[in-house]
């Protein structure tokens, strides 16, 4: 079998290999991809450091036209790549090449921003001179992404990372190399000069932290769990760098009395148990007040039962496979947890046999949960949600706020009033309205708050906060 290797310095470099699987059918080998090492990781960064100056300088052209063939790849290949994403994944095959679409759109749209690079030029408050304000590249960016979106997370890294004139060394999730190792080979065969962009897939503990360790990284983007995010926070801190957190998320839905019942159950399946609820944005607590509460749990439960979990490939799959076996661990111990706390199971939790041998868990919905056991405080990343009852709007509120987490934060209501004040009172980085608080537009910044974010924002044009340091230069006349 290929061993998919790593492009360092413009040039493909062997290395040990590890299996990637197929979550949908563990028989399956996707690939045999590059194991990489801490001496690849240098190496690495030190083509992208030698690759800075010249990229840095690139006329704009010539990164539109590099982005621009790249997102037209992604897009005439959305079939093919979506089924590798879901293979690798188990992500359901038409959600995955929705991924992928979305994917080439990224590229798209910096191909296109990349062509609307501006600054300013202002008078000064001192006669005869002239003030410009400009935007300048960092420098190196290490880019490190997590494995439940894994072809559009790192286009929205990679892209505004190019567009702004940066190089790159990234690091993709061990779960799931196959897909960023076919966007990269993409922008290869685009016309990537030597260096710019190099891919080192690895273990984090390795790549991740030799990643960490060099000053002649200028800036990390990193998305993953909490923890590693305060690990990169720290080490960036020692070499003064830049850093960019997307973390975790226990985002709240409030469904009101006043909700639509359809587009408030339909929200809430689509939020907390599709893509197997891995997902940052997922609501996995639903807070429903009173008059409502019983007719949405029922309501909820039927379209739940309606749900098929298997293969993501098959035809007819609402929800894949979890991930791996140590993510199916993670969510059938809380499972268990939630049950030891009082928490009454209404719906799932029971590992499924399917076809082929798989991670197949039930979408499982607990009632009776208070805001205040585990499984309503800690991020689960499964198909695991609970419902909480509240007297009212105020107690609702209430309830969504009070969370470490502040990513995502949604309502299902036909008022106008409440749903004005959530938006502006809901803390959190995006807020929806009568729509899963899952799955966002590309052109538009996405991040959140409190333990979920930290730094400037990803997507649109708020993304050259990150990926790049403003310059105000004074010249006399």
């Amino acid at each position: 079998m290929t061993i998919y290797q790593n492009l360092i310095a413009g040039e493909w470099i062997g290395s040990d290999a590890t299996k990637n699987i197929n979550p949908s059918d563990t028989n399956e080998v996707v690939g045999l991809y590059a194991d990489g090492s801490a001496e690849d990781t240098k190496n690495a960064i030190a083509a992208a450091k030698a690759a800075f100056p010249a990229w840095s300088r690139s006329g704009i052209w010539e990164r539109h036209v590099i982005l621009k063939k790249a997102g037209d790849e992604i897009m005439a290949r959305k079939d093919e790549l979506g089924a590798l994403l879901a293979r690798e994944e188990g992500k359901t095959l038409p959600e995955a090449i929705g991924e992928t679409i979305r994917a080439s759109q990224i590229f798209e749209f910096f191909a296109g921003e990349v062509l609307r690079l501006a600054g300013e030029t202002i008078p000064s408050v001192r006669p005869n001179i002239g003030v410009e304000i400009t935007r300048d590249p960092l420098g190196v960016i290490g880019i490190i992404t997590p494995w439940n979106f894994p072809i559009a997370i790192p286009a929205w890294k990679i892209a505004p990372a190019l567009c702004y004139g940066n190089t790159i060394v990234f690091k993709p999730a061990e779960l799931v190399p196959a897909c960023s190792w076919a966007i990269v080979d993409i922008l290869h065969r685009a016309g990537l000069p030597k260096g710019v962009l190099n891919l080192v897939m690895g273990k984090g503990s390795v790549v991740g932290q030799a990643m960490l360790d060099s000053p002649d990284v200028a800036g990390i983007t990193f998305t993953g769990s909490t923890g590693t995010g305060k690990r990169v926070a720290a080490a960036s801190l020692e070499h003064n760098r830049k850093f960019q957190l997307e973390m975790g998320g226990k985002n709240p839905m409030v469904v009101l009395d006043d909700a639509d019942l359809n587009v408030a159950v339909e929200a809430a399946a689509n939020s907390g148990f599709f893509s197997t609820g891995q997902r940052c944005t997922a609501s996995s607590r639903l807070i429903v007040t009173e008059g409502i509460h019983d007719k949405f749990v029922a309501a909820l439960t039927a379209k739940l039962e309606t749900l098929i979990v298997d293969n993501a490939m098959k035809s007819g799959t609402h929800i894949g496979p979890v991930v791996d076996e140590k993510q199916l661990k993670t969510d059938t111990d809380y499972i268990e947890i939630g049950k030891k706390e009082g928490a009454k199971l209404a719906f799932g939790g029971e590992l499924l046999k399917r076809d082929t041998p798989g991670f197949y868990l039930q979408p499982t919905l607990f009632t009776e949960a208070t805001n205040q056991m585990r499984i309503s405080r800690e991020e689960i990343f499964g198909p695991v949600v609970s419902v909480i009852r509240v007297k009212d709007y105020e107690e609702a509120l209430a309830t969504a706020n009070d969370t470490p987490f502040g990513l995502s934060s949604g309502i299902a209501t036909t008022s106008l009033k409440h749903a004005t004040h959530f938006k502006r009172n809901a803390e959190a980085g995006m807020v929806m309205v009568n729509l899963p608080t899952a799955g966002v537009d590309f052109h538009v910044p996405f991040g959140g708050r409190k333990g979920s974010s930290y730094g400037p924002r990803e997507q649109g044009s708020y993304a050259a906060e990150f990926y790049t340091s403003v310059k105000t230069s004074y010249t006399l006349a």
